[in-house]
């Protein structure tokens, strides 16, 4: 019997189409609600605060300032230290809450708080030349912000002759993590159990048990966290912010009451986590045949000052291609703004618009097809560690899907109209790491036929419901109607993050272990209430091989000849992620991420004014998101291609591979259709407008 790779329904899908799949918010109804209060200076400190109106409305249980809040046992996460000083470090930073019995009410006594700055000078304004710029010690996933092979240098320096040269900058801008649901919270402290709960929409229940539980100075035993379904994420809800600190402040003080705190869609744009803006300085060298000698990315990115967090955006250049020559470098620009953090695909969505771009540029200075000019430069084995390939299968992926597509039809560039479209065609690769976290845990117990599967797992809804669901009936030999899973809930055995695309990977691999081990003690009939606990089993093959997810994204672009306005009407993605665990809810998460790749080419920006610190586009009608009409025919297909070398399923992730190399084959295709090469993301109109044919 075999379930994985059965094309299954959601499990939760009935329960979210007639509304009974409880959210963040809707778990509990006898609740107080939460307004927040924030600063309005980039920088400076917070000099008076008069609350008096506000604690004498009808209604109003609480009210926290920086002046009264309860004191953090924990304040060197300066993310999460908030109410502890009068200090600003950003504008948006929370600096005060009113607690009442209505939403209504608590906004409207929030208002009527009046806080008095003292203003310092601030800078909010990203450049690569900025004079605090300077290398971290690590980059985000735990990379070394430097690597050198060779003298990229000197050959780019000084190039022999008959090389081609591309030496360009490129960026990418601050971005908005916007899932349909906000970060929310309900924060109950039950005062004769000493126990914090909390309905969390978070990607790791357990995560925040961990990160807050210090904080608070509360014993990891006195805090639970719940989260059945989240409605999305995309990085940002992978670890607790401010927020989840602030709502359990509020229920710290009021004991056995129930604080609800749902964040305003416009304070998405503040405190929760952002994309940081990136600079790219991309240089490659290659002779007429096409094969690169020598490769530099440098990479810029802005961070906070209250917090750093580094953006990984050149790694994906240290392993995408051959050069025997190579170096990558990161640069960290600390600015007054909010902490920045995840963002799906973070550092390699940014990273890879830039290295894909200079490909494409590369090939066209070469007089080359960009394919055949990523297949001369197919390395052998990991160009980075000098390890095998589990399974490297790029160019199956690029000629898979440039039959399908039909590129060898493509015209010449910039030289096919449809009535008044300009037709272009572009192509970029995408690869994104595997990850299998350690210290994952799933208990199964038999009981009347059934099996029971528990591991504190979280989907945010992306499918993991229904994956997990199939991973333990095909480990087990059962149906699937025969599982009941439990997730979401931090008192479970022990789950690593939904991020990172690791989340089935490391969970699934904990049932599997479980699963064996279950029928190794009790064979193929149980008895009743046999039970079993197991972590994952070590896989050593993770230190033999390099392992990773592949893809070649196809798009096809038309461009108004009059106006510049760009429209996506076909898309193709072919993918290498391993064994497949569920194609329905595969092919959306792959859809997805492509979706966010057109998004991030075309649409998505966050303006942040430099006179006041804030973002300006701080909702869904000016920060721009592509809407149906935008997303035309976008198709996603995979390989056949079990890698036993990642996981026991022979599965790999696949959230965030979407998105990686789609935003760089949108540029190459407007490229193509108009031949002006557009390097700073988003594509406007203005940028074309140069190329566009004279009437």
């Amino acid at each position: 019997m075999s379930t994985i790779g059965t094309s299954s329904p959601r499990i939760d899908g009935a329960g979210k189409v007639r509304g009974t799949a409880p959210y963040a918010f809707e778990h509990v109804s006898d609740a107080l609600y939460l307004w927040p209060i924030t600063a309005t200076v980039a920088r400076g400190r917070v000099t008076s605060v008069d609350s008096s109106v506000a604690v004498a409305t009808d209604g109003v249980e609480l009210v926290l300032t920086v002046f009264d809040a309860p004191r953090l046992a924990d304040t060197s996460d300066g993310d999460l230290t908030i109410l502890q000083s009068p200090e600003i470090s950003y504008r948006g930073q929370l600096i005060g809450a009113v607690v009442a019995r209505t939403p209504e009410i608590a906004r409207e006594a929030a208002a009527s708080v009046l806080v008095e700055h003292l203003a310092e000078d601030h800078d909010t304004v990203f450049r690569a030349d900025h004079p605090d710029s300077h290398r971290p010690q690590k980059v985000n996933g735990g990379f070394e912000t430097t690597s050198r092979t060779g003298e990229p240098d000197r050959i780019l320096d000084d190039p022999p002759a008959d090389t081609v040269v591309v030496d360009e900058w490129y960026s990418t801008p601050e971005e908005h993590n916007n899932p349909m649901e906000p970060h929310t919270v309900v924060a109950i402290w039950a005062p004769a159990e000493q126990v914090l709960t909390l309905y969390d929409s978070t990607q790791s229940t357990q995560g925040v048990v961990s990160s807050l539980a210090p904080v608070l100075g509360l014993e990891p035993e006195q805090m639970r966290v719940i989260a059945p379904h989240v409605g999305g994420g995309f990085g940002s809800k992978g670890s607790p912010h401010s927020h989840d600190v602030l709502a359990a402040m509020a229920a710290l003080r009021l004991p056995g009451r129930a604080v609800k705190f749902a964040v305003p869609r416009q304070h998405m744009f503040a405190y929760v986590g952002h994309r940081a803006s990136t600079r790219s300085r991309v240089r490659l060298a290659a002779g007429l045949d096409g094969r690169i000698s020598a490769l530099v990315h440098e990479a810029w990115v802005h961070s906070a000052r209250a917090k750093e967090f580094a953006e990984q955006a050149a790694v994906s250049s240290r392993m995408m291609y051959t050069a025997d020559h190579r170096r990558t470098d990161h640069h960290v620009v600390p600015l007054d703004v909010p902490p920045p953090f995840w963002m799906r695909a973070p550092g390699e969505a940014p990273g890879m618009f830039a290295g894909e771009v200079a490909m494409d540029e590369l090939a066209e200075r070469l007089g080359m097809d960009p394919i055949e000019l990523r297949v001369r430069n197919e390395p052998a084995d990991d160009p980075e560690s000098g390890k095998p390939w589990s399974s490297r299968r790029l160019v199956d992926c690029l000629r898979l899907g440039a039959d399908r597509f039909g590129w060898d039809r493509r015209p010449a560039p910039a030289a096919h109209r449809d009535g008044r479209w300009l037709v272009g065609h572009g192509v970029a690769s995408s690869t994104y790491p595997h990850m299998v976290n350690p210290g994952n845990e799933a208990a199964i117990s038999h009981r009347s036929g059934r099996f029971s599967v528990r591991i504190a797992a979280t989907d945010i809804g992306t499918g993991a419901w229904t994956a997990l669901t199939l991973i333990a009936a095909d480990a087990l030999g059962v149906a699937a109607d025969r599982i009941d899973l439990q997730i979401g809930d931090s008192v479970l055995p022990k789950a690593t993050v939904a991020g990172g695309s690791s989340g089935t990977s490391s969970w699934g691999s904990a049932i599997v272990s479980a699963a064996r081990r279950f029928r190794e003690r009790y064979g193929e009939n149980p008895p009743e209430a046999a039970e079993v606990t197991a972590t994952t089993e070590q896989n050593p093959d993770t230190e033999r091989f390099r392992i990773s997810s592949f893809g070649a994204h196809f798009v096809e672009a038309h461009v108004d000849a009059d106006t510049g306005e760009i429209r996506i009407p076909r898309m193709l993605g072919v993918f290498s992620i391993g064994r497949v665990i569920n194609p329905r809810t595969v092919r959306s998460q792959l859809i997805g991420g492509m979706t966010f790749g057109i998004s991030m080419a075309l649409h998505e920006e966050s303006v942040r004014d430099p006179r006041f610190g804030h973002v300006v586009t701080q909702d869904l009608a000016e920060y721009h998101i592509p809407v149906h009409a935008d997303i035309a025919d976008v198709d996603a297909v995979w390989l056949d291609d079990a890698d036993e070398h990642a996981t026991p399923m022979g599965s790999r992730g696949a959230g965030e591979i979407g998105i990686v190399g789609s935003a760089a084959a949108v540029v190459n295709a407007v490229h193509d259709a108009t031949g002006v090469r557009v390097r700073d993301l988003p594509v406007r109109l203005d940028d074309l407008l140069d190329g566009l044919p004279d009437r």
